[in-house]
């Protein structure tokens, strides 16, 4: 027998979205990690807001709904709030009921400005990192870091020459005619009027120069986690700067190893890394000069396992451009591109720690 095709709007619905959600949904277990750790940040919460006034949006909600967009890579705050308004999925996700009321997208961008300014991304990182150290999915030993291009939110018509003025083209002055022909540019002499703080670099000889910043990463050797993150201005000694930088930071006192690629290859950054009881796994650059890593640490066998593993950082980087929307920013200056760098990479964490804890069938 043939169903009717009725189209009536019920007025009530007495099924939750808890229901809703099948059980074993991914989300599942990545919200039961979240709870978890913003619990544990309340009392950080607590110092970011005023005793009095009137109510924000819930800092748990907002870190939930910032979580979704990475996840499900919205491409803004304002497609963001639409879906939060007709999927029930993400309603659920971010602890919302049926008929709550959606957040205005301008009053949403505002409030996350506040964790901005509390550096809650850090500390997102840190307990995540927390709750894989109670998993005993942390390498305390063994280590690489790599860095990548992120390109800013500029465009080459930005880069101008430091001082002059700006929009004095007169045929468009939303996207003026730019004559670069003949002119020599450089980072001393020109600057961003869109992104003040983002450097025209390249990667390598032969490829096109960008407007960008650099992302750094320190991942474990064991399971792939990333346990150290930030954003600096692109040059050309940023990675190994960041590098030692995040070396000084890991806790304890005993011999680790770090690998890299053959841009570590230096002497500075082999004599700084051994002084740091740090052993460099490096790759080597033997192109027209001689490596600053020697027998003393190639002939032994966890040289080359090193090597292997290295590579593995880039998985980090391909989750965080292709997911993770960080091929190009979205976002201006170094803190806030590192705010939403060190976030992306603590979701990439959730999500890897997550796949890990999954019993198979």
């Amino acid at each position: 027998m043939r169903g009717p095709d009725e189209k009536q709007d019920w007025m009530f619905s007495y099924i939750s979205a808890e229901k809703r959600v099948p059980k074993d949904h991914p989300l599942r277990a990545v919200r039961t990690m979240v709870d978890v750790i913003l619990k544990d940040l309340s009392p950080l919460f607590e110092g970011l807001y005023a005793k009095t006034g009137r109510p924000s949006i819930a800092p748990e909600k907002l870190l939930r709904a910032l979580l979704l967009q990475v996840l499900y890579s919205v491409r803004s705050e304002r497609l963001l709030m639409e879906q939060l308004d007709y999927n029930l999925l993400f309603r659920w996700f971010v602890g919302l009921s049926m008929d709550d009321p959606i957040w205005d997208a301008t009053v949403f961008s505002k409030n996350r400005d506040r964790l901005l300014e509390g550096d809650i991304a850090r500390a997102f990182f840190e307990q995540v990192l927390c709750h894989a150290r109670a998993q005993r999915l942390l390498s305390d030993e063994h280590f690489t870091v790599d860095g990548t291009l992120i390109e800013a939110w500029a465009g080459q018509k930005s880069f101008k020459k430091k001082g002059s003025s700006a929009g004095d083209s007169p045929d468009d002055p939303g996207n003026p005619t730019v004559d670069f022909k003949g002119e020599k540019r450089s980072n001393e002499t020109h600057q961003s009027t869109t992104d003040p703080e983002a450097r025209l670099y390249k990667k390598a000889k032969g490829h096109e120069s960008k407007l960008c910043y650099l992302g750094h990463v320190m991942m474990e050797n064991r399971n792939g986690l990333a346990v150290n993150a930030r954003v600096t201005k692109a040059t050309g000694t940023a990675e190994r700067q960041a590098a030692v930088d995040m070396l000084g930071e890991l806790p304890g006192t005993k011999r680790i190893t770090v690998g890299g690629d053959k841009a570590y290859d230096t002497r500075e950054f082999v004599k700084q890394t051994r002084g740091m009881n740090v052993t460099p796994h490096v790759a080597q650059s033997t192109k027209n000069r001689t490596s600053a890593i020697d027998d003393r640490t190639t002939r032994h066998a966890g040289y080359p396992i090193s090597q292997r593993k290295r590579k593995r950082v880039e998985e980090i980087f391909g989750w965080m451009k292709t997911v993770g929307m960080l091929r190009k920013t979205r976002h201006r200056g170094v803190d806030r591109v590192g705010w939403m760098f060190t976030f992306g990479v603590a979701v990439y964490n959730l999500v890897r720690i997550r796949n890990m804890m999954e019993v198979p069938a």
